[in-house]
């Protein structure tokens, strides 16, 4: 893998793009981009031109989606034409299935999901699970916020709202009671406090990736929530649901857009926790990092910029230096948070 194909130059696939031109000849692909701002090549013009696609894709060893996930299908049936390694973003599962089945017979790897939420918490995740003997309970938790809230909604929208929705409108996979089901998203409203601030969670759908399938019959609860601050999740219910928004999702991320710009100053929150058997003995592990914005070859990235553009560039690299698997479909759960943190791009997660 020497050349990469990388869609999307905004707030997350422009620094996607700049972290693999330090080690890959990279090739930005977007309909508007700002005249010499980056110091790799682009190809400026629109994703929708599938002619241009099937010949530009042809030309490079590796295709990666940072666009919204309406955007991906159709990147993703080229590079599998062609014989392409693919990774995206994606949290939407009907996205993720369809690739899967393409997957099947490809002669590359394709690899959705790769960034914090499903990605990066699933492997978190499994890898607290390795040291157990019988796992009881696997609880994932991330959320996205900006670092100083205002207003009632208390959030900004710092990557993609048509994401945002299509995750709060779509069901969540779940095992529940040892079942594996699906539950409706902005449900199961709990709270979390951290370090004296107090926090909501909540379903959202796609953040367990393909977890459940990998876990089913080997636990009692598993489940992934995002976190907000306190009263999100009922103005969203109110939003989607009494003012029936979720009928018009452009009208909704227009309003959302125009409301809420991404704020610099943002924060994430990773925590997991797995409690189960260790031998005979009930144990509970954790993990729990707050990440905040940091400077990279002397510019400003976002905290939900850098840490989903980190753990997509790990899986690339893992897969370029052939420590994962070379055709097919790779779960996030089977990637070793070990092998992740060694990369050179997981050297920021643990800075």
């Amino acid at each position: 893998m020497k050349n990469i194909l990388v869609f999307g130059m905004g707030k997350v696939g422009s620094l996607v793009a700049t972290l693999l031109s330090q080690q890959f000849k990279v090739t930005g692909f977007d309909q508007f981009v700002e005249k010499g701002k980056y110091k790799f090549k682009i190809i400026e013009a629109n994703v929708k031109d599938l002619k241009l696609l099937e010949e530009v894709i042809k030309q490079h060893d590796a295709v990666v989606s940072c666009m919204p996930f309406y955007l991906n299908l159709p990147l993703a049936k080229i590079a599998f034409k062609h014989k392409k390694h693919y990774f995206d973003l994606t949290e939407d599962v009907s996205t993720t299935n369809a690739i899967r089945k393409m997957a099947k017979t490809a002669k590359s790897v394709l690899v959705p999901q790769c960034g914090l939420a499903p990605g990066f918490i699933g492997i978190v995740g499994a890898d607290l699970a390795k040291s157990f003997t019988k796992i009881r309970d696997i609880e994932l938790r991330v959320g996205a916020l900006p670092r100083y809230p205002n207003g009632l909604l208390g959030y900004s929208f710092t990557w993609s709202p048509a994401g945002v929705i299509n995750e709060y409108i779509n069901d969540a996979e779940v095992i529940h009671n040892g079942v594996r089901k699906m539950v409706p998203s902005l449900e199961g409203v709990e709270y979390i406090n951290i370090e004296g601030q107090e926090f909501e969670a909540f379903t959202t759908s796609g953040g367990l990736g393909t977890m459940c399938e990998t876990f089913e019959n080997k636990l009692d609860t598993l489940n992934y929530k995002t976190i907000r601050y306190p009263g999100h999740a009922k103005l969203m219910k109110f939003l989607l649901y009494e003012l029936i928004l979720k009928n018009n999702k452009s009208l909704l991320e227009n309003i959302l857009t125009e409301a809420k710009p991404p704020v610099q100053e943002d924060i994430v929150y990773v925590y997991a926790v797995i409690e189960g058997w260790k031998k005979n003995t009930l144990k509970r592990e954790e993990y729990y990092k707050a990440f905040t914005p940091i400077t990279i070859d002397g510019q400003h990235w976002r905290a939900i910029s850098w840490t989903t553009a980190a753990s997509l560039c790990a899986v690339i690299e893992l897969v370029a230096k052939k420590k994962l698997a070379q055709k097919g479909f790779i779960k996030q759960e089977e990637i070793n948070f070990r092998d992740l943190l060694s990369t050179s791009y997981g050297k920021y997660f643990k800075n």
